[in-house]
């Protein structure tokens, strides 16, 4: 088990895994609203840079809640223009104020990154943000089929934690950890735990199934107003992917790796 920080070492070298828990990869930069995303024509040449890659348009009316002194009240509906490929396994969302890559069918980091460019450079030549407020990167891991796991011989003793002390009694456990990366202002927020039949404690990323899982689910932003600039986005996705993959390692056990087919 390794025991270095997880939040300064270098990365280690990659293992890849044949059967790998994870389930989904997602990329998000928001940006201030641009009310023209709103509108068809607007979008038209955003769609044409991406559609061979994303050729199935699903638009979507989104309506969220906010507080007031009145109470709890609905926003106003906004677009949402969904982008998929053939396959039903990479989806890109354009919306008034974020833009997200998201897929199913993760591969590699620098397939991910390379997507990643690509459409970063279609919205900087047809939406022309100005302003990036914040960029970010999320992992998602769920183990299923637990009646033949020990979760406790999968991951580290601090992450396993109460599920080791109650085994097969215990329901439900959702921790998060909130950590600042040295030497800079990324954050990472860890999320791990049970989750029971039918669940979750996310509906947007993780899909509830008929059976308990364990999720370990690794988010890494920067909050920061800056200039919108492809390269230093690339390099920042590039970071914040390594660092991500340095805390999984740190998280799980060699016996993890074998079980999902890696080679030691």
């Amino acid at each position: 088990m390794v025991s270095y920080n997880p939040l300064t070492a270098q990365p280690p070298p990659e293992v890849p895994l044949k059967e790998a828990p994870l389930i989904r990869v997602i990329t998000q930069v928001r940006f201030p609203a641009i009310l023209s995303i709103e509108q068809r024509p607007f979008v038209a040449s955003f769609q044409e840079a991406i559609r061979e890659q994303y050729p199935i348009l699903q638009p979507e009316q989104t309506q969220g809640l906010v507080y007031n002194p009145q109470g709890l009240v609905q926003t106003v509906p906004q677009t949402t223009w969904r982008f998929i490929d053939t396959e039903d396994k990479w989806r890109v969302s354009l919306a008034p104020d974020f833009m997200a890559l998201e897929t199913i069918a993760y591969s590699s980091s620098s397939d991910f990154i390379a997507r990643l460019e690509n459409l970063l450079t279609a919205l900087g030549e047809h939406i022309q943000p100005k302003i990036v407020e914040r960029f970010g990167i999320r992992h998602i891991n769920r183990l299923v089929d637990l009646s033949s796991k020990d979760v406790s011989k999968l991951v580290r003793p601090e992450i396993s934690g109460i599920v080791t002390a109650f085994g097969t009694h215990l329901k439900q456990t959702i921790n998060e950890s909130l950590f600042n990366v040295p030497g800079g202002e990324d954050r990472i927020i860890a999320r791990w735990g049970l989750v029971p039949t039918n669940s979750t404690f996310d509906p947007d990323a993780i899909e509830p199934i008929p059976e308990p899982s364990w999720i370990l689910d690794l988010d890494m932003s920067l909050s920061k107003q800056r200039d919108f600039n492809v390269a230093e986005l690339i390099s920042q996705a590039q970071r914040f992917t390594d660092r991500i993959y340095t805390f999984f390692r740190w998280a799980v056990t060699e016996e993890f790796l074998r079980q999902f087919g890696g080679q030691l």
